[in-house]
């Protein structure tokens, strides 16, 4: 967090006004679909986020600054609760029974801590009041099952006011299980919006999800989510947004869109989780955006600590869609990706060419410990060349011990295996570990041209047996600072290619290249 403290300042987010587009008829008709969303949940512009404060204590355990309000309001939860078992309502364990009325009954009002012995428990999904808590006896021990006849639309666990919101939920111990196999067939497996989750909190405010397991849900396993999502153009947030929630211990797979996801929320902790093997069918397919751990429109103030993801096209993703503010105040600390097409994916999509408007809102993203063990290409999206890290259109982003580490027999396409691109500004990369890419055009490449990345540091890299190139530079980048970079290589093509002129050369050594350094401006 030092070094991105002491860089941040240069590239300020600015607190704008949303400017009129001109008029076209997909102008108007995004202005229809946001004054009919406005009728349920108005839009509010957005404000600047406050630094988030990021802890570390005696055992080396990372926290948010907030924790200890969360610890208080955990209290309060205890102290106002009464412990019930969900079995004296009528629920059976036996995988067959609906359960839906007991766990009505069960859960009342609220302020009950409902005890879920081992089974297999059919819901048609619950809501939870304000001051709920469910245990169970652990993943695979403890489960709820969709009913066969629940629609798609269906949440297995949620909040039971969207609108008005909740506070004060705790789920526990247990694994959710959408049952997918009870649509059959279908293409798609969502309805669209934030339903058809094993799990989601909206417009709820303290609320815990620990040691829980997600089973094929439609769209995501875990959504921290505003009342309704909302895409008002950048610079506006959803209302109704969650704010401090923690996730820990959670897994999931076969997800159809995400596996743990944000969206309009703010202090937000994702911790020790695992997320892999997501279905992509909420999506059409070959074009199934289906990440692993994915901070999403509107999102601010977001920690992660030592989580996983394995074999989905994200490892971790933080974006916005086009007309949605992008995700800021995002840090990631210990990450370990294997075989997802793109480890780390920063983007706010629509702001990336020339001709689009430039970001308001992608500002500020941290990522330390991270590792991207061999990206590959996927049926998820089948045209993405894998990656382990991307940088698009986000401003202050620091990337600081960073393992990466490639499958020398893998066909990497000539491709390059960490890409800073499309408009992005204040990129540090600084003790960066690369190697095993050989058939990778480059380790690193800084993409120049009308559309270039500028302003970029790379600080302390260990380029070994990897690529035919260690780094390229692109033309047209005004500032760039290379510093300490050892790369060794056998039969390597160039260590350090540069098409422009502004750079700042220090302290480089190449072996085993044919030219340890090319200068091509023009």
């Amino acid at each position: 967090m030092a070094l991105f403290n002491e860089h941040k300042h240069r590239y300020p987010r600015p607190n704008m006004k949303e400017k009129r587009q001109p008029w076209s008829f997909a102008y108007l008709f995004e202005q229809m679909k946001s004054f009919l969303i406005g009728v349920f949940m108005p839009k509010k512009q957005g404000k600047l986020p406050r630094d988030v404060g990021v802890m570390v204590d005696e055992q080396g355990m990372v926290y948010p600054g907030w924790k200890g309000q969360l610890e208080q309001q955990f209290l309060q939860l205890q102290k106002s609760v009464r412990q019930v078992q969900v079995t004296e309502f009528g629920a059976i364990g036996d995988g067959q029974t609906d359960c839906t009325k007991a766990f009505q009954r069960a859960i009342g009002d609220g302020k009950v801590k409902v005890v879920i012995p081992a089974g297999t428990y059919i819901v048609k999904g619950l809501q939870l009041p304000s001051w709920t808590w469910l245990v169970g006896e652990g993943k695979g021990k403890t489960i709820l099952k969709l009913h066969p006849d629940a629609p798609k639309s269906s949440w297995v666990v949620t909040n039971s006011d969207h609108k008005k919101g909740n506070h004060h939920l705790f789920v526990e111990e247990m694994s959710l299980d959408w049952h997918v196999e009870r649509l059959g067939e279908v293409e798609r497996t969502s309805v669209g919006g934030n339903r058809s989750s094993c799990l989601t909190y909206a417009n709820v405010t303290y609320g815990w999800v620990k040691n829980v397991e997600a089973i094929n849900p439609g769209l995501h396993c875990f959504d921290i989510s505003s009342t309704l999502y909302n895409y008002s153009g950048d610079g506006y947030r959803a209302r109704g947004g969650s704010r401090y929630i923690w996730l820990d211990g959670l897994n999931g797979y076969g997800f159809g869109d995400d596996g743990i996801t944000t969206h309009h929320s703010d202090d937000i902790w994702i911790s020790n989780s695992h997320m892999c093997d997501p279905s992509g069918r909420a999506h059409k397919k070959g074009y199934s955006n289906s990440n692993g751990i994915e901070v999403d429109d509107g999102s601010q103030n977001v920690l992660l600590v030592n989580n996983s993801t394995a074999r989905c096209f994200g490892g971790v993703e933080v974006k916005a869609h086009h007309n949605s503010s992008a995700a800021t105040n995002v840090h990631i600390v210990g990450h370990l990706s294997i075989n997802d097409n793109r480890s780390f994916n920063f983007r706010h999509i629509g702001h990336h060419q020339k001709q689009d408007t430039e970001s308001k809102t992608a500002y500020n993203i941290t990522a330390s410990r991270i590792v991207a063990i061999a990206p590959v290409r996927t049926d998820l999206y089948r045209d993405s060349n894998p990656r382990a890290l991307v940088v698009s259109a986000y401003k202050n982003v620091v990337i600081n011990q960073f393992r990466v580490i490639g499958d020398p027999e893998y066909d990497y396409r000539q491709q390059p295996v960490i890409a800073v691109q499309y408009r992005s500004r204040n990129v540090l990369l600084h003790h960066v570990n690369i190697q095993g890419f050989r058939t990778a055009g480059c380790d690193i490449k800084v993409f120049g041209g009308e559309q270039r990345a500028d302003d970029v540091q790379i600080c302390h890299v260990y380029i070994k047996n990897s690529a035919a190139n260690g780094l390229v530079v692109g033309a047209g980048i005004q500032h760039l600072f290379i510093r300490h970079v050892l790369a060794m290589n056998v039969h390597g093509t160039c260590g350090c290619s540069v098409m422009s002129e502004n750079i700042t050369l220090e302290k480089f050594m190449a072996t085993g290249y044919d030219q340890a350094y090319a200068i091509k401006a023009n």
